[in-house]
């Protein structure tokens, strides 16, 4: 649950930020008539639509169990991440990189350029603070591992795509408040075509990273490394198992399934066996709560 939090807290200030500044890019992009201007506006706009679906994959992946989806629908968060990484590549990307072509056929210099720059400079701080508040929560559980080791490795898709999305918006702002200033420096519009164009690449690539690590989850993957390879020394230690033949999980939005093939300390009767099984059950929900389906199967060989 706190995991959840740390996400829900992540998408807010990513969609207020995202929010106060598609806003203020809207009117300068309209008010100066700047390409780059443009495609940060509409970029921002498809950024708080992003956010409010993943809000809407948390919510669905929190329904209960059916006979339909017996192991819940927690992957549900990772289809709508997949939807906000194809809406961040066509809607963000894509259409930056044609307003950039139409720019380049058709140059035209902004209008009043110095809103645009006191704009941008404004969304570059609001965009650095929602930024702030995704690593925040980030660190919570990235542990000891680095920044890039966490992207590869986490399973919660929306902070994948929380984060994503801004380090995209803040290079985006960059390019294009560099965009904006070449133009005024030399006069020429190309800058800010150009700048549009970048602007698109830098947001397809973004989103195809974004893609790749959503899909590895939508089909599905273990638990986090960390957390598997605590579970197996947990269940190693345990008096009532001699060996662990296999240890299978499955990581489903907040939630894992567990599957153990094991060789039990020998027992007399099969109710001690049973009950031996019971105990380390209840123990390993209690040290890893984000177990909700667990599976053993006790076995004399692997």
């Amino acid at each position: 649950m706190s995991h959840e939090n740390g996400s829900i807290k992540a998408i807010m200030y990513a969609l207020g930020a995202n929010f106060g500044i598609a806003l203020a890019k809207g009117f300068a992009a309209w008010y100066t008539k700047s390409g780059a201007m443009l495609a940060e506006t509409i970029h921002s706009f498809a950024d708080c639509a992003n956010q409010l679906l993943l809000l809407v994959g948390l919510r669905r992946a929190k329904l209960p169990a059916t006979e339909d989806h017996p192991l819940g629908y927690g992957k549900a968060i990772y289809f709508w991440s997949f939807i906000v990484a194809l809406m961040l590549f066509s809607m963000g990307g894509m259409f930056s990189v044609y307003e950039g072509v139409h720019k380049l056929m058709h140059p035209e210099m902004p209008e009043s350029p110095w809103i645009a720059v006191g704009v941008l400079a404004v969304s570059i701080l609001l965009e650095l603070g929602s930024l702030k508040g995704a690593i925040t929560e980030v660190r919570k559980i990235q542990g000891r591992r680095t920044f890039l080791e966490w992207f590869r490795q986490s399973r919660q898709s929306e902070l994948i795509v929380v984060v994503g999305e801004d380090l995209a918006a803040l290079l985006g702002l960059t390019l294009a408040l560099a965009a904006v200033l070449g133009t005024i420096i030399t006069g020429n519009p190309l800058f800010d075509a150009l700048g549009t164009i970048a602007i698109g690449v830098v947001l397809v690539l973004i989103a195809v990273v974004v893609g790749i690590e959503v899909k590895s989850l939508l089909i599905g993957e273990s638990g986090d490394p960390e957390t598997v390879s605590a579970m197996r020394s947990f269940l190693t230690a345990r008096p009532e198992i001699a060996e662990v033949y296999s240890l299978i999980t499955l990581q489903l939005g907040n939630e894992l399934m567990v599957s153990a093939k094991i060789r039990m300390k020998e027992t007399v009767a099969a109710l001690a066996l049973i009950e031996d099984m019971n105990r380390v059950e209840t123990e390993l929900r209690i040290n890893f709560p984000q177990v909700r389906w667990a599976f053993f199967e006790p076995d004399v060989r692997d």
